[in-house]
């Protein structure tokens, strides 16, 4: 048998491996917002993105299981035809209520939303550019657009402003994107200098607070930490402080009406589930009543980053660069053996020369066990 594919892929296998970049998927347990349970062994999780814990909050499995009671598990076809059930507009007027925008746009995942966003609004003879440590939905989107793409870097605001300069087409349109909270460094993209910047150039803003809704801005997201700034295209997820699945965008009326005539990953795409909508809600709930629990995550990251005399957290994400991706597997190891669960970051999703712990901190964390993880990881920052 002249199994050329099976050989293509064995021989890319060998090559990840030689270089510790193999990853594979591993059966996990999620016990609640802390515990989790993987080969047989309890362990604290510091690598989840539920950072309010609301995955498992009762009022919040509640509603998805009412929702499945009266419209079904799922959607049953494209927004466009059946499947736009009456809690995606609810959730969609509750978004765009959050964010001071006009109107939302629910769409099936993060990453779906980034990749049909984009492509609608500029294509061949417009620009993007794109922090270089942005996610790579937004990299992907904005390549998939057709038009010209380029990389600033990271948080560096002459090089966007030079780069617009430089790049931005006279006739065409240009668009700049950049991460809120960077999911791999934790850190914040200055939104009011960019904004400025962007505007100054005739440049529209789309900003992806995946990591910021829930967390920052007592819950608003990170936009609310920066009210002079003018976001033409605010876009996030369900996925992470909100506990479920799904992803948004918020934004004027047209715009939002637009999208839902025209982004590929809307149109040609069945529609979120009833139980996701309806957990969002219930999470936006919960988000408003209990502001205690929206401070938590940040606050155990800055006990954490205190304790081992780190930069002071910025969200509820702090990295661990170690280096390579070797050090990073012992590492992630050795904590593993000691009952927590931080799992290493190798490239290509971080670049070359920086594997590294990402630890996510979450409001249920006890104060006892980010001191505990803080004494285990302290011997890898001595290194």
């Amino acid at each position: 048998m002249n199994d050329t594919l099976t050989r293509y892929a064995q021989a890319k296998i060998d090559a990840l491996a030689e270089r510790s970049l193999t990853r594979r998927t591993i059966p996990t347990h999620r016990l609640d917002g802390v515990w989790v349970e993987r080969g047989g062994r309890r362990l604290v999780s510091f690598s989840c993105n539920d950072y309010l814990g609301l995955t498992h909050h009762p009022a919040v499995k509640a509603a998805a299981v009412a929702a499945i009671g009266l419209y079904g598990a799922g959607a049953g076809a494209s927004r466009l035809i059946t499947g736009d059930h009456p809690l995606l507009s609810e959730l969609e007027v509750r978004l765009a209520g959050l964010k001071g925008c006009e109107a939302a746009c629910v769409f099936g995942s993060g990453y779906l939303a980034n990749l049909g966003i984009i492509p609608t609004f500029v294509g061949p003879g417009d620009l993007v550019l794109v922090d270089e440590l942005a996610h790579a939905c937004l990299w992907a989107g904005a390549r998939l657009s057709g038009a010209q793409v380029l990389g600033f870097r990271h948080n560096d605001m002459d090089d966007l402003s030079a780069q617009l300069t430089a790049h931005r087409p006279a006739t065409g349109r240009a668009l700049v994107a950049t991460d809120g909270v960077f999911s791999m460094d934790g850190d914040i993209a200055p939104l009011d200098q960019i904004s400025r910047i962007a505007q100054a150039h005739d440049a529209w803003l789309m900003v992806d607070d995946a990591h910021g809704l829930g967390v920052l801005g007592e819950g608003l997201g990170v936009a609310a930490l920066f009210p002079g700034a003018h976001i033409d295209l605010q876009m996030g997820t369900l996925s992470k402080a909100l506990g479920g699945y799904g992803a948004y965008v918020c934004a004027t009326a047209p715009v939002i009406a637009f999208l839902k005539m025209r982004a590929r990953t809307l149109v040609y795409t069945t529609g979120l589930p009833p139980a996701c909508a309806a957990a969002a809600l219930a999470a936006l709930d919960v988000i408003a009543a209990e502001p205690d629990r929206v401070a938590a995550p940040v606050a155990k990251a800055r006990r954490f980053t205190t304790a081992l005399n780190l930069p002071e957290a910025q969200s509820a994400i702090v990295p661990i660069v170690l280096g390579a991706s070797e050090t990073a597997l012992a590492a992630a190891a050795a904590l593993e053996d000691q009952g927590f669960l931080v799992a290493p970051i190798r490239p290509p999703t971080v670049p070359e020369g920086t594997g590294r712990l990402r630890v996510a901190f979450t409001a249920g964390h006890p104060d006892e066990a980010v001191d505990c993880l803080a004494e285990a990881v302290r011997p890898w920052l001595a290194r």
